[in-house]
Formats: C-alpha cells, structure tokens, sequence
C-alpha cells in the first residue's frame, strides 16, 4: 500500500484522514443523500463500501435489524470473490480465517451393498488454476464485518444505520433528489418512528421479499420449487472419513452436501428430503431437526454421526426466481431514460444454496454497479452509464439460475446418468468459482479490441493476475493485487521488445502521447488540479528482468507525481522475473520474497504479443479494451463516450 505523500503517518495507514466534511460527521440517517442502500447484506454492503471511498458522496445504507448480523447463512466463498476482497485490502485476513477446500470427495453407493455408500474419487477444488486465489468458507456475518470496517476507516467515515424498515418509495421528476423514500423505525429505539428520506439514487439489497423491487413494479420471471432440504451448521461426533473433507454424497436414500466450517469442529451439512407435492403448502418447512439428522445418518450409513451442538437449521425448497429488470426503467423506456432505482442480490435473483452462488454473485453486483455510481455523482459520466448495470448483471443472473437448475438436479439425483456428477463438476468449475463472467461488446466494453495482442485477457472477463517485477524496490508481485477498490480504470501498458531505453522503443512513444497528448484519456478526463493519476493508474511492463533497465528510463507518465508534495511515484514500472538457477514453483500465497524463482515471463503466461499491447481493466477488475501501443485513437475514442457529460 502507499502512504506518506501527502505527509507523515505514524498512525495505522490503513485508517485513511477523515475528510474535513466528515470529521465530526452526524452518524444519524440524513433527509438527503446522494445514495439510499437498502439491505446491509453483501450486496448492499460491497456498494456502501465502494461509495465510502468516495467522501464527497453522500450515501448512506440502512438494515431493518437492530444491530450486526450474528450469524450469516450463506458463507461460501468464491475465489472471484476473495479476488475481489484484495482490492478492498482484507483478502489475507479471510484467508487466515476461513476454512480453505482444496478438494471433494465424491461418496455413491457401494455395489456389493448399495445400501452403503463408497467413496469413488477425489477432484481437486481448482481443477483448471482459474486463480491464485483460495476457495473458502467463511461466515457471512464477517464478511460482513469487514465491509463495515472498511467503510469506517475511509475518509468519509461511512456508518450503518441499522433498525429502519424501509416501505415504499415514489420518483419526483425534476427534483434534485428526486427519489423519496418512506421509512418506518424498527429498532429499540425508534421503533415506529416514520421517516422520508430523498435521494438520488437507491438501490434495493433487501433480499428475496425485497419492498424496493416491488416498489419498482419488477416481477420474477421464472420460479421453481419441488424440492426440499434440510440444512444445520452442528457439531458431531462422526466416524465418516472425510469429515474435514468437502464430500458430495449420492446414496439410494438420498444426497448430502457435508462442508467442513472455518474453526476445524463446525460442518454444515445439506441433507436431501426428497420431492415436494405440489400441495403440500410449504408443510415440509415443518420438518423437524431429528428427522433431518436421522435422514442423514441413513444416507452415510455405514457411517454415522452424533450432533452435540446445533449452530443454527432450517428447512428450504429449492427455489429458482430471476427479475426481469433490475432497475426501474420499463422495457419500453430503454435509452431514453435514465434509471434511478436498482435491485441487487437476493432482491433479483434466489436459487439453491448448494453450488455457493448467492453471496457471491450478490456482491459481484454490488462491485459492478458501485463505482459506476461514484463515476456519474462525481461528475465523471453522464447518468446514462447506469443502464449498463441492468445490462450487464440481468444476464448474468439469468446464467447463474440456468446453472443450478442442472447443478442441483445432479445433487438430487440418484443411479447413473449420461455424466456423473464429477464430471459435472470439474467440467462447469469456471463458474461456481465466479469467472465464467464475460460481459458482450458495449459502452464498457470495446468492440474494436485486439484480442490477438493479449489471448490470456480474454476480453469482458476478469483480469487474472501474475507476477512480475516492481523495478524500483526488485519485489515480485501480482500484478492484479495491486488493483483496489477506488474506482479507478487501468491501463496496463505492455512494452515491446527494446529495452526502456531504446530510441526505438514503441512504449517512449506512447508514454508521450498518454501525458501530453490532448487527445490522452489522462489528460482529457482528469480534472485540472486533481493528481495525473486520480482517474487513471498507468503501469507498464517490460519485457525484461529489472536489473536490465533503469527505472528513469520508463516515460514519465510511469512515474507519476502525486499528493501534497507531488512526490514522484516509483512503483509502476515492472520487468518480468528472473533469477537464474533458483527454482521456478512456490506457493502464489506466500509473501513475495525475492530470489525466489528462475524465470516469470507474464508475456508468456497470457500470451502478450512481443511488439507489446495495451490493456485497459475496468474499476471492478474486467478486461474493457486491449489495442496496440501505435493505436491511441483507439484508446482516446474508447474512453470519450465513457465520459461524456452531455
């Protein structure tokens, strides 16, 4: 991380200086904000905590319960979405605290007593390396936690306002915070109490019942429900032998999801109860505790388990729903108008719980619409950039729920079928570890991309990190991780062959044009008096080690001067890494030392053409553009229709 420029800290840096407007900030809910985020749950969570960046925003998120939530029910973690806690600076925390699966274990029916159950194999967790990144099952209420923190440590010192209910909301068009919200109180304190607040915007996070959705007239367009699970986080005595173990269990009495819990003693444990009449009116909600254990035991048998202590069960039936819209712009009204209300998570999309997805494509939505929110109120884009939200995240919903209908039949099933639920599942790991995303050609995205420059960055797909180089202080780092969650774009600017010192050097070139150039999206779109790069982070790679070049042969661009003293900023130009002799592998988790590896060549890895490429990553972290390093006219015409004001 980078702290001092704008003067010493002794302090922990983390905690950046409250901003003047919020030094002694009221922390009671406001009549006006810029932001109303309805739902403390992820989604509305990783939205505050985008928008908490930014202090001369005014937004504010509110949660019907009275206080923190103390136990979370939905708590695996993808590894897109631990990638996505690197750029809020609390990844390696929730590493050290989650339980970590590595593999699973796949458990049928024993042939020689099918009333038994065998286990048949093994599949490694990331089959494919998708991601340095682990795959972790954690708490959602301290996922939760950490967003919370997060937002109290920015300089806008954002609070929860828990205990307020939201009702109903009516758009005043005109107004300059045209959305009026009614609240009603329902914690201890203000219970009953009735409130209006009006906004700019709101953004409905207020799960599967959410009040906003049915504000905005949004109706689901797909529900599903004919089966029924029992679910517990409980503690046993077992004598199964993978209970440390991720373990899907298909018997001829039934299925189970057992997931070991973070802490070493916890499981969860999904435990099939069959079909669901048509009439049973929900009757199976009913299900008593026993009868889940029971049914559970008979379906590990020979194996069994004692529960000691129950952390928390329920009764679910697989439901699968998706929103038609997102936003409260009717089909009819597309692209002339601008949307003010926005839906995310449980509030547009719900399914089985079974393949991980809830909280994580949740905050995916969250990340997407949140800095393009920050981009629009901090004067950077016109308000049209929010319809890309609906027009990203539907499909995407749209996908997930496709998905677990044919994941949750394989879960429900039992005998053979044309693929077994292993192949299954080693075959469609791209998207329950959260990047089978690939967002289309669009404003976001650019059409006339050069893929072949860049065949590892598949465009509309999220960036995927390697190592390289940091040329100023010889530390090898991921390139990706140094990607955070402040709404910036990136461009990634990969030289060609010569060396940074070269008069022929195509990157001295574009450097030039990229900080003088009028026609430069860093000159065009940062406002004056702002730092060069407040909008843009600019790095480039070279196509050798670091102790090849000097760090002052890099254009200026790449040295950036930034913060109160305008101190040059030497951390934004890489070589790849090469140290001869020394062994290639090691953990991608361990802290980068150097002298480590024999050789990295990230444009090898991703398949960067050696005349060099230009990448462009947008604040949430996916592939926008990838162009050539003579192409800028492509660059600058890429961005001007992402901000254009008019």
């Amino acid at each position: 991380m980078k702290f001092h420029h704008h003067g010493y800290i002794s302090e922990d840096p983390r905690v950046q200086i409250a901003h003047e407007s919020c030094v002694d900030r009221n922390p009671d809910l406001p009549d006006e904000v810029d932001v109303l985020i309805v739902g403390a749950g992820p989604a509305g969570m990783i939205t505050a905590a985008q928008l908490s960046v930014f202090p001369e925003i005014e937004a504010r998120i509110i949660d019907v319960r009275d206080g923190r939530l103390p136990l979370g029910h939905a708590d695996g973690i993808q590894s897109r979405s631990v990638e996505t806690f690197q750029a809020f600076g609390f990844a390696e925390e929730v590493i050290e605290e989650g339980y970590r699966i590595t593999e699973t274990a796949f458990w049928k029916p024993d042939p020689d007593n099918p009333d038994h159950i065998i286990r048949t194999g093994w599949t490694d967790d990331d089959p494919n390396g998708l991601s340095e990144f682990p795959h972790l099952i954690v708490n959602q209420a301290r996922i939760l936690d950490y967003f919370r923190r997060f937002m109290g440590r920015q300089a806008s010192r954002m609070p929860v306002n828990f205990g307020w209910e939201f009702r109903t909301l009516r758009i005043n068009e005109g107004a300059e915070y045209p959305v009026e919200c009614e609240l009603v109180g329902s914690g201890a304190a203000n219970k009953g109490e009735e409130r209006t607040v009006h906004a700019k915007y709101v953004l409905g996070a207020d799960g599967a019942r959410s009040n906003v959705r049915t504000a905005i007239g949004a109706k689901n367009s797909r529900v599903i429900s004919n089966h029924a699970w029992g679910v517990a986080d409980i503690l046993v005595d077992t004598d199964f032998p993978d209970a440390m173990t991720k373990a899907i269990i298909n018997s001829n009495h039934g299925s189970i999801l057992h997931i070991p819990r973070e802490g070493g003693f916890l499981f969860r444990t999904y435990v099939d109860l069959g079909e669901v009449p048509e009439d049973d009116n929900h009757q199976v909600r009913n299900t008593p505790l026993e009868e889940i254990v029971a049914k559970g035991n008979k379906i590990m048998s020979p194996y069994s388990y004692q529960v000691k202590d129950v952390a928390w069960w329920s009764v679910y039936e697989v439901g699968h729903r998706v929103t038609e819209r997102f936003d409260d712009v009717l089909p009819e009204n597309r692209g002339s108008q601008d949307p003010r209300v926005f839906i995310a998570g449980d509030a547009c999309h719900t399914h089985s719980a079974k393949a991980g997805q809830g909280m994580n494509v949740s905050m995916q939505d969250g990340f997407n619409l949140g800095w393009k929110l920050a981009q629009v109120l901090r004067g950077y884009s016109s308000p049209s950039l929010l319809s890309t939200y609906n027009a990203e995240r539907q499909p995407v919903a749209q996908d997930l729920i496709d998905f677990d209908l044919e994941w949750s039949g394989k879960m429900a099933a039992t005998g053979e079928s044309d693929e077994s639920i292993e192949d299954f599942y080693v075959r469609t790991w791209e998207f329950p570890s959260g990047f089978r995303t690939e967002y289309p050609p669009s404003l976001l995205i650019a059409s006339d991309a050069k893929q072949e420059l860049a065949t590892g960055y598949p465009l509309g797909k999220r960036f995927k990190s390697y190592r390289v180089m940091r040329r100023s202080d010889a530390h090898d780092v991921h390139l990706g991780h140094l990607h955070e969650a402040d709404g910036r774009w990136r461009i990634y600017v990969f030289a060609d062959r010569p060396k940074a010192d070269a008069p022929d050097s195509k990157v001295r070139a574009f450097g030039d044009w990229l900080k003088n150039s009028p026609d430069s999206p860093v000159v065009r779109h940062t406002k004056p008096g702002d730092d060069i790069n407040s909008v843009f982070d600019v790095k480039v790679i070279y196509q050798q080690p670091h102790r090849e070049f000097e760090l002052g042969d890099a254009p200026e661009i790449f040295r950036p001067r930034v913060g109160k003293y305008q101190l040059e900023d030497k951390n934004e130009v890489f070589g790849i890494i090469h140290h001869p002799g020394i062994p290639e592998k090691r953990d991608a988790l361990v802290p980068a030392t150097t002298n480590m590896f024999q050789k990295e060549d990230i444009f090898e890895a991703r398949g960067i053409s050696r005349d060099g490429a230009v990448v462009v990553v947008r604040p949430d972290m996916y592939v926008a553009h990838i162009t050539s390093l003579e192409d800028t006219e492509s660059l600058a015409n890429f961005f001007a229709p992402i901000f254009d004001l008019s």
